[in-house]
């Protein structure tokens, strides 16, 4: 991993912020006996989707946030989200 990342940091470094990001839970640490064998926790989605679900929970209005939020989706992803609620929308 201290490869992959590039960039001249040190293993310890490395090592050091892998472990704070497991002990947050960000991380998991394979069991299978090979030295650094890390891997997320959750996907690129899954950390999005939590980040506004708390922005949702901060904000007085949540259901304002949703209108603004939705009033900027692309066609696509209006659909998408129509579908996802199981709802039909125009064609």
């Amino acid at each position: 991993m201290q490869a992959e990342l590039g960039g001249g940091l040190a293993y310890n470094t490395v090592h050091t912020i892998l472990s704070r990001l497991y002990g947050k839970g960000m991380v998991l640490r394979d069991a299978d006996g090979r030295r650094g064998a890390y891997r997320p926790a959750r996907d690129a989605a899954e950390l999005i989707a939590e980040t506004m679900h708390e922005a949702l929970d901060r904000g007085p209005d949540p259901i304002a946030v949703l209108r603004h939020f939705v009033t900027g989706l692309s066609t696509g992803e209006a659909r998408a989200l129509r579908e996802l609620l199981g709802e039909e929308g125009p064609p």
